[in-house]
């Protein structure tokens, strides 16, 4: 994790794409603006399972497939468009990661222990 925020560093600095520091209005405006660039992702996440979904419906009704052999085919013809949107979503992590100077690895096995050791667990 630490060489993509490495990474994600440098080229976000080369395409200037990094998050203001200028001011408190301008950090605030480049804030909010990269979070609506993340949820704008996410729902292309959500739209690629949208199509497997409909994909998989297709291949059982025109083609005669089992529901489970066409939802394998429908994940495996969606795999890298869905790949991409996830990347698309990670650089934005990222990118508030390094503007506030978060150690992404570290935070991340941080608070997964927190959530092994929680009393009321999600099932």
């Amino acid at each position: 994790m630490k060489d993509i925020q490495l990474f994600l560093r440098t080229f976000q600095k080369e395409m200037d794409w990094e998050i203001s520091n200028e001011n408190f209005k301008e950090s605030k405006s480049s804030i909010l603006n990269n979070y609506m660039l993340l949820t704008t992702e996410v729902s292309e996440v959500a739209e690629e399972f949208r199509s497997i979904f409909n994909k998989t419906i297709k291949l059982v009704k025109e083609e005669g497939y089992s529901e489970n052999e066409a939802f394998k085919t429908a994940k495996e013809l969606h795999k890298d468009s869905i790949g991409k949107e996830i990347s698309d979503c990670i650089a934005y992590l990222v990118k508030f990661a390094n503007y506030f100077d978060i150690d992404i690895e570290t935070s991340f096995y941080s608070k997964m222990e927190e959530v092994r050791t929680r009393v009321n667990k999600d099932q």
